[in-house]
């Protein structure tokens, strides 16, 4: 059998035992029941024997079955009633009961219901046939729930309380019948219904028929509860004739509270409850509203409103806590309502009770975070809404407080409500009790101003049933247990707390994690793969270790939602914050002060995590208020309160009332003294506050046990939030700054604290208790500054900032202050960083700016720990290991190294030690790895140089030398440029002479490392060089990086070539000049461009600048140091660095010529350097100017190149040199040089065979190229223009400088070494300008020249430099004048036609030269000396020393210009006997000029200076005329000559009969040889001139005849006839010109003088002039004889008188030798003339005259006789 037929059986059994036990007990007195069971005994029997299912079978014949029972109910025996009910039960329990039938149950339950019979069996049938199945609907429901309401009215408490619990049993059956018909319906979609619908059926006796019938009946079921509790009459619970309010309320909680899916799910439910449930309660919610305790009228109102009751009140609280909890959804603005209340029921005018309840109600609430959500969303959101939540929020506040501010009313109020004080009053005491309340009551408890609330257990987070709120079997309010409010009003605050933390992190955490799944999804389809779930994981896994921004997630999230959470915080945190800042001062208990603190801690963490600047600025405000004592924490906090912050708080929140909030906070606070008996308030330390806290208590400061336990969570909150912190973070470190200098904590090298470190500058007292505490709290502080490395890059920001702000308050209150600062922040900046290493990137920069400015400061204590922290980090940094490696990481390597750097502009001496310790100690532990960081290394070494001490520059200059002796090698190329400049600024460095010395030693040592190792630094350089190198800004050709190296070092160099000192700018000039002489090579065409105008140009024009503002003023020799005379002024010593740097650039210039010729603008930098020689040689300063036309001279030597040899590549070895075309490149002249050593050209020197040994030649083979040997010229070497311009400047110099002084003032003559210089130019310079050469230009040259001869020297010097004038020596001046001319002599004889007509202008000048032997030349307005002084030879130095003596009487002193003459004389003589028939030496009457020139030496004779002059003068016209007779006697040149002859006849006339007689010192052997010279004068007349008298001019010869008539008579060249000087008389010249005159007489001649005319006149004229000279004698001696009287004349008159006798004999003896033609008659007449004179001479007394007398007087006898006369003469006519 089945277990069904089992139960079947079992079931027909019981029936048929309960059908005969009923037919026993009625078959005496109710016959038709006993009948009726009989037959239903029959009626079963049958159904079993023919129905297999018996139960359906029962079913369907319930009907009949069930009669008998029906029957004995109505019989109303009490037996037979149990009997039945039992047997209806035991069907019901079967379910074999049809529908009918059911109700047929509930009818005859009715009926026993009205006769009182067995009212616990009828429930109990009742209950167990609504129970059992749903058959009974409609109405038999309705009227079995009447049944149970009607039996729990009864007068009997059993059954009354039976029927209460079976009501809420039956409707809680109705409702779930609902749940499950629609559990049974759940595919199926509901009814749409229309409310207006709703509202007009509402009230009627039937259901909406939109309901399913189970849904019916609870309907009308609730409705007619509605009615009821409300006083209406039921429209579905027929027969309900009692109903209290309070019982409705409790059943409508029931339903509220158990089936809230029905009222959710129906809309027909749902409208029932806004209809007419919400305005049910707020009905019976009106007396408590109306209430206002402690109100006494002033006269009874007639209608007194009707106070609220306590049984009500907590039934609709309990009701409203339903709806609230579980209808919110459906009743927005109901529960606004209701929560409204709430809120007015914690007003101060309801009673406590009332407060309480609410309260309770509240806390249920609030510990819904889900509920709390949708307030603030549904509520505070809202534009025009009542703020719900911050209401509640605010009234949880006010609440705390209040119960502090009237304690007493509160009491009273509480007994006033309850009625049995005795059994309140062994529980309840006066909480009002201080400090023996407090011995009373040890446990928790809070204590504010004299009041003291203990603090019982609450359940939190509904664990357990509030306390009031379920007192349902109260009438009357019980007390309040002492604390409950406080207690609870505690935990409600907790549970906001919690509940918005959790909303907010719940919902924060799950956006993040779905911005982690969305940065995945994105990143696998960038990467087009799919990840395994195992990689998922360890993302999932990094993603949490790493630090993550909350302003990321936030800027992902729904903006919406943000505004929720937003607006959740703003709601919340005012009235939390104001009950929990009360309550943290007041709490006694560890415990609740932790999670008070823990609460604040959230708080702020949530703030943090929105960007509520404000609202958790408020929270951190009262953690950090509450860790210091009351006034010490205002006078700090108004401190350290942020001014202004940003705050994303909504509009409708202001930040007024925020900032109000939180100052009313601090007020409120302020006076709380606490009790002295709580332990949690016991002094633990005192110590002295911190000088910041500018107003604040000066005596000791004491913390106590909760002042500790709140640093704690400040430490808690900045450990665990410190992401979020931002500028709180100020906030925080400033109260543990003062926390920690009240406990006396010392910062220690790594930045960590310990007690007592250091000398203390204040005492400080703590307890043993607290002693325990301070290496916890330390190492708390170390690791909150550790952690820091978990936070994101925008709170580690914030951390650096915070902390750098306190560090700038603390700076400045140490500039005012005396005392020692605080060191706090800075150590916590040197452990943060240190923590930080690996993103040092981060906060690297504000971090180490800000410590670089402690640096600054004066107070050294905070300067120290400043440096130590910038060192420290430094080096830290550089030996971490980062990934990738340091040395690989330009940018961070930089980044790291900076701050050293910026130490240098620090002046304290200190912190530039300690910078310099650090930048030591890394060159020793580093410097391998200082890939990048050399620069910065190098410029903070470089930056000590420039006005530091000498102690600092010794340092410094160590680390270099260190550098550039270890290190070269291993730094990076590109930083030698740097290390070149760093090198030449301590050579700048004026503290350490040697230092400067040392310093360009250096640089040439870099030098020639850069030359060792030319081929690395090039192709490293190159390769550095990303895209070749740079283009000039001007547009040039770019600089190849090595070159740009070059550059540099020559820079700098340059740069020390005009520092202060001399001794520098020697060497660094003399460094310099030779650096690029040695390898100038390595250097391209183009860079030489830049050398050129970047370094030598601009260095000259620097040193000329500064030469020209020296002071000339004598130095003062420092120490025991002499100076030298040349040296003793600046301007001297300014002066040889001009020489230096001129000559060197001169000599680069003449080096690397071929470097520089091919230059585009050669031409303007040669023009540019002869500027700069031409002002230097025209400057002041003699050694500048002589040095200058040495540098002009080494310039234009410049010697064309013979051989230039080029490299030619084989195209195998190097393709990629080959052109477009395929044709090989060979190596190109216009971008490399000849090099010392492996370039491409070398340099051939024409003049040797030294030559430059290259590796050309070694390399050569291994590259397999060929050497070919090039001809040719550099270009642009012969450039005319080049060499103009050096010919202009050689005149600019000539000119200027040898112009005369306008005043005697001015007379600053140029030395005979510079015009020397300036004249040995020329030739070299003429080599180049020859072809080109003007007659111009030798005008200028001649005027130049003469201007220079013309200078005199001054006295002082004259002694050494001008020679005697009896030396026939000439100074080097007059010498390379000369040599000039012999230059240009020999240049014009090979030049053109233009060049030779340049001949009559040299003549013109050195016949100007040859005047100078007679008269010295005047230079201006130069007074001279000359010294002209002749001596005899052995007299030759006594005479020279007395002509200086005599010539320092005078200033300046003449030249010897006789030696210079007699060169220049011979020196004409020479050319012109080569150029005599040159056509412009004849045009120009060079001969006649001549001939004028040599007048002054020839007519001077011995009046000349020196007797060799005119010696000279008369052998070189003696030679002139030999060769110049015959061209000017040519019949074709004679017009060129006419005016010649009588310049010719002076000059013999001036030379034969000087008017300067023989001085009377001269021996009888040079008056002999000078009288030779006379007779070669006369023998060359006799040769030269009047053989060939016909060529000349008649009035020529006739000067001549007359010359050599005057000559031929022996007379006397002096005009006394007193003088007895025999030797006066020229014998020898007498006679050669008597003879001469003798010779060409021509009386002896045969033939006829017609038939020779030009002779016969030449004849006639030669006796014409004898006759007149001997006439003239014999006159005037007869003269001179009468004068004479008896003395006699002198010899030499006799002698010439003898003479003249002999020779008027020999004359008449030729004549009448001679035919008669060829004398004519004139010649007799004058012959016959002299017979008078002849006659007076008779008187004379000296024999020999009277001897020679006789003999001329005989000769007239053949006279007397008259001759014949010739044909046709008659008498002689």
């Amino acid at each position: 059998m089945t277990s069904d037929s089992a139960i079947a059986k079992r079931l027909v059994d019981n029936l048929q035992t309960d059908l005969r036990a009923l037919f026993n007990e009625t078959k005496r007195k109710y016959p038709p029941v006993k009948e009726a069971a009989e037959a239903d005994i029959l009626k079963i029997r049958t159904i079993v024997a023919r129905s297999k299912d018996v139960i359906p079978a029962l079913v369907m014949n319930s009907g009949e079955i069930l009669q008998p029972f029906l029957l004995g109910c109505d019989t109303k025996n009490l037996r037979i009633v149990q009997l039945c009910l039992g047997s209806v039960q035991r069907l019901i329990t079967h379910e074999a009961l049809s529908a009918q039938a059911a109700g047929n149950v509930i009818s005859m339950l009715w009926g026993l219901m009205e006769c009182g019979m067995e009212d616990l069996k009828v429930l109990q049938t009742t209950l167990v046939i609504l129970t059992t199945n749903t058959i009974v609907r409609g109405p038999s429901l309705a009227k079995a729930v009447v049944v149970c309401f009607r039996l729990h009215f009864s007068k009997d408490n059993t059954t009354s309380n039976t029927a209460s619990a079976i009501v809420q049993q039956v409707i809680s059956i109705v409702f779930e019948r609902v749940l499950a018909e629609d559990e049974a319906n759940a595919d199926g979609s509901e009814v749409a219904v229309d409310e207006e619908q709703l509202k007009i059926s509402l009230g009627n006796r039937e259901a909406p028929k939109s309901l399913r019938p189970c849904a019916k009946d609870a309907y009308m079921l609730f409705q007619d509860l509605c009615n009821l509790v409300n006083g209406d009459p039921p429209c579905w619970l027929q027969g309900m004739t009692t109903m209290t309010k309070k019982f409705g309320l409790e059943l409508l909680e029931s339903v509220l509270n158990s089936f809230p899916q029905v009222f959710l799910r129906h809309t027909e439910f749902s409208f029932l409850l806004k209809e007419r449930v919400c305005p049910l309660l707020i009905k019976l919610f009106s007396p408590s509203l109306k209430h206002r305790q402690g109100m006494s009228a002033p006269s009874a109102p007639v209608n007194p409103p009707e106070k609220p009751t306590f049984h009500m009140s907590l039934r609709l609280l309990r009701v409203v806590s339903v709806v609230i909890n579980k209808y919110y959804s459906l009743l927005m603005t109901e529960c606004e309502i209701f929560l409204s209340l709430l809120v007015k029921f914690m007003e101060g005018d309801k009673p406590l009770w009332q407060r309480v309840m609410a309260l309770e109600v509240l806390h249920k609430i609030c510990s819904q975070s889900k509920l709390l959500r949708m307030f603030c969303q549904s509520y505070d959101m809202k534009p025009h809404s009542t703020k719900i939540f911050a209401n509640i929020v605010n009234a949880l506040g006010v609440f705390t407080q209040s119960l502090f501010i009237n304690p007493i009313t509160e009491r009273q109020n509480s007994n006033s409500s309850d009625k049995s004080t005795k059994e309140t009053g062994s529980t309840s005491q006066s909480s009002t009790g201080s400090s023996p309340a407090a011995s009373i009551h040890p446990q928790a408890a809070f204590t504010y101003k004299g009041v003291w609330i203990p603090l019982i257990p609450v359940a939190t987070l509904g664990t357990s049933k509030a306390l009031i709120m379920d007192m349902l079997e109260k009438t009357d309010a019980p007390p309040i247990p002492d604390g409950y409010a406080m207690s609870v009003s505690f935990a409600c605050l907790l549970d906001v707390t919690k509940s918005v933390s959790s909303v907010v992190t719940l919902e924060l955490e799950s956006e993040e994690k779905r911005v982690d799944r969305e940065e995945r999804e994105r990143k696998r389809k960038e990467q087009g793969s799919v990840l395994e779930e195992v990689d998922e994981r360890e993302e999932e896994e990094e993603d949490d270790d790493r630090p993550r921004s909350v302003d990321s997630v936030l800027a992902t999230v729904n903006t919406d939602l943000k505004d929720l959470w937003v607006e959740m915080v703003n709601s919340s945190w005012c009235g939390v914050l104001a009950a929990l800042s009360l309550l943290l001062d007041a709490c006694t208990d560890e415990a609740a002060t932790e999670a008070i603190l823990k609460c604040l801690e959230l708080y702020a963490s949530l703030c943090g995590k929105l960007g509520l600047t404000v609202n958790r600025d408020a929270f951190v405000t009262a953690l950090c208020k509450s860790s210091l004592p009351p006034h010490y924490a205002l006078a700090v906090l108004n401190i350290a309160l942020p001014t202004s912050s940003n705050t994303s708080t909504p509009k409708d929140h202001k930040r007024s009332s925020s900032s109000a909030s939180r100052d009313g906070f601090l007020q409120a606070t302020e006076g709380g003294n606490a009790d002295p008996a709580d332990t949690r308030n016991q002094v633990v330390a005192v110590g002295t506050p911190l000088t910041s806290v500018v107003g604040g208590q000066q005596g000791p400061v004491m913390l106590t046990a909760k002042n500790i336990q709140c640093m704690r969570a400040i430490l808690s909150l900045a450990h665990c939030h410190g992401a979020i912190l931002g500028a709180s973070w100020h906030l925080i470190l400033s109260t543990l700054q003062h926390l920690v200098w009240i406990l006396g904590l010392k910062p220690t090298p790594g930045g960590g604290l310990k007690v007592g470190g250091g000398t203390d500058s204040h005492t400080t007292v703590i307890t043993t208790a607290a002693m325990t505490e301070l290496p916890v709290l330390s190492s708390m502080l170390s690791q909150l500054f550790e952690s820091s490395k978990y936070l994101d890059d925008v709170a580690l920001h914030h951390l650096i900032s915070a902390l750098c702000k306190l560090s700038s308050e603390a700076m400045e209150l140490a500039y005012s202050n005396r005392q020692e600062p605080s060191l706090f922040a800075v150590a916590k900046l040197l452990e943060t960083g240190l923590v930080n290493l690996p993103r040092m990137e981060v906060l690297w920069r504000p971090l180490t700016a800000h410590l670089s400015d402690i640096c600054q400061h004066p107070n050294v204590k905070m300067r120290e720990w400043g440096a130590e922290a910038v060192t420290s980090l430094i080096k830290a940094a550089l030996a971490y290991k980062h990934t990738p490696p340091l040395h690989e990481n330009l940018r961070l390597q930089m980044l790291l190294l900076s701050p050293l750097q910026e130490l240098s502009l620090i002046p304290h001496a200190d912190i530039r030690q300690k910078q310099l310790d650090c930048v030591h100690q890394i060159l020793s532990n580093n410097g391998e790895t200082l890939v990048h960081g050399w620069p910065l290394v190098l410029g903070v070494v470089g930056a000590v140089t420039t006005d530091q001490g000498e102690s600092l520059i010794r340092s410094a200059f160590q680390s270099i030398q260190l550098v550039v002796t270890d290190f070269l090698s291993i730094m990076p190329c590109y930083c030698l440029q740097i290390c070149v400049e760093v090198a030449a600024k301590f050579g700048l460095q004026k503290e350490e002479l040697n230092i400067s010395l040392t310093a360009i030693g250096l640089l040439w040592n870099i030098s020639d490392y850069l030359y060792q190792n030319r081929e690395k630094i090039r192709t490293v350089l190159s390769k550095e060089t990303v895209g070749g190198p740079k283009p000039t800004s001007n547009g040039e050709q770019p600089i190849p990086p090595f070159d740009a190296l070059w550059l540099t070092l020559y820079s700098r160099l340059a740069d020390l070539c005009v520092d202060s000192r001399p001794a520098v700018r020697k060497s660094g000039g003399q460094t310099l000049f030779s650096t690029i002489s040695a390898h100038g090579a390595l250097l391209k065409h183009t860079t030489w461009q830049i050398v050129l105008w970047h370094v030598l140009f601009p260095l000259l024009d620097k040193v000329k600048k500064c030469s020209s503002v020296a002071a000339t003023e004598q130095l003062e020799p420092s120490g025991n140091i002499l100076i030298h005379h040349s040296r003793d002024t600046a301007e001297k010593q300014w002066a040889e660095t001009k020489v230096l740097t001129l000559a060197g650039v001169a000599r680069v210039f003449n080096t690397w010529r071929y470097a520089l010729l091919p230059l585009g603008d050669f031409p303007r930098a040669w023009a540019l350097l002869l500027e700069h020689i031409e002002a230097s040689a025209l400057s002041p300063s003699k050694e500048v100017s002589l040095n200058a036309l040495k540098s002009f001279l080494e310039v234009i030597q410049m010697k064309t190149p013979k051989q230039i040899v080029t490299v030619i590549p084989d195209p195998q070895q190097s393709p990629q040199k080959s052109g477009r075309n395929g044709s090989i490149e060979t190596a190109s002249l216009t971008t490399d040089l000849p090099t010392p050593g492996g370039e491409t050209i070398i340099r051939m020197q024409p003049s040797n065979s030294d030559t430059y040994e290259t590796e050309n030649e070694r390399t050569s083979d291994a590259t397999n190229g060929s050497m070919e040997a090039v001809e040719g010229i550099v270009p642009g070497f012969e450039d005319a223009a080049l060499w103009s311009n050096a010919w202009r400047v050689w005149i600019s110099i000539g000119t200027n400088s040898t112009k005369p002084p306008e005043t005697k003032a001015d007379a600053v003559l140029p030395t005979q070494a510079f015009l020397t210089a300036l004249v040995q130019i020329f030739p070299y310079l003429f080599d180049h300008v020859k072809d080109k050469f003007v007659s111009s230009d030798l005008q200028k040259l001649c005027l130049v020249l003469q201007s220079a001869v013309s200078v005199p020297v001054q006295a002082d010097m004259s002694v050494f430099l001008i020679p005697s004038s009896t030396e026939t020596e000439i100074t080097t001046l007059q010498s390379a004048v000369l040599h000039v001319f012999e230059v240009l002599k020999k240049a014009v004889a090979e030049g053109s036609e233009v060049m030779q007509s340049m001949y009559p202008a040299i003549f013109d000048q050195l016949l100007t030269f040859i005047t100078y032997s007679c008269q010295p030349p005047s230079f201006g307005h130069i007074e001279t000396k000359a010294i002209t002084k002749t001596a005899p030879k052995q007299k030759k130095t006594q005479e020279k020393w007395e002509s200086y003596r005599s010539a320092t009487q005078s200033d300046w002193v003449a030249m010897n210009y006789v030696p210079f003459a007699e060169k220049a004389l011979q020196l004409t003589s020479d050319l012109y006997r080569s150029t005599a028939e040159h056509p412009s030496v004849m045009k120009q009457h060079v001969l006649q000029n001549i001939l004028r020139v040599f007048q002054l030496p020839l007519g001077l004779k011995y009046a000349c200076p020196a007797p060799s002059t005119w010696k000279l003068a008369v052998q070189c016209l003696l030679d002139i005329l030999h060769v110049g007779l015959p061209v000017a006697r040519k019949t074709e040149f004679s017009a060129k000559f006419e005016d010649m002859w009588m310049d010719l006849a002076a000059s013999l006339e001036l030379f034969l009969f000087s008017e300067h007689p023989t001085p009377s010192t001269l021996s009888v052997e040079e008056q002999q040889k000078d009288e030779g010279m006379d007779v070669k004068v006369v023998l060359l007349i006799r040769e030269e001139i009047l053989p060939f008298s016909s060529s000349v001019p008649e009035h020529f010869t006739a000067r001549i005849m007359a010359l050599l008539n005057r000559g031929s008579i022996h007379s006397a060249s002096t005009a006394s006839f007193l003088d007895v000087d025999n030797r006066q008389l020229r014998e020898e010249f007498a006679k050669a010109c008597f003879e001469t005159l003798l010779q060409f007489s021509f009386i002896s001649q045969t033939k006829p003088v017609r038939d020779v005319t030009d002779e016969g006149a030449l004849t006639k004229m030669a006796l014409a002039s004898l006759l007149q000279r001997c006439q003239e004698v014999l006159k005037k001696y007869v003269e001179d004889e009468r004068l004479s009287g008896k003395c006699p004349l002198p010899r030499s008159r006799m002698t010439e008188m003898s003479f003249v006798l002999q020779a008027v004999t020999t004359l008449m003896q030729s004549l009448k030798k001679a035919t008669a033609d060829n004398v004519d008659q004139s010649t007799w007449s004058q012959v016959i003339g002299l017979y008078p004179f002849l006659v007076d001479c008779t008187t004379c007394t000296s024999s020999q005259v009277c001897k020679a007398l006789k003999e001329a007087l005989y000769q007239f006898q053949e006279l007397l006789v008259a001759p014949h006369p010739p044909t046709g003469m008659v008498n002689g006519k």
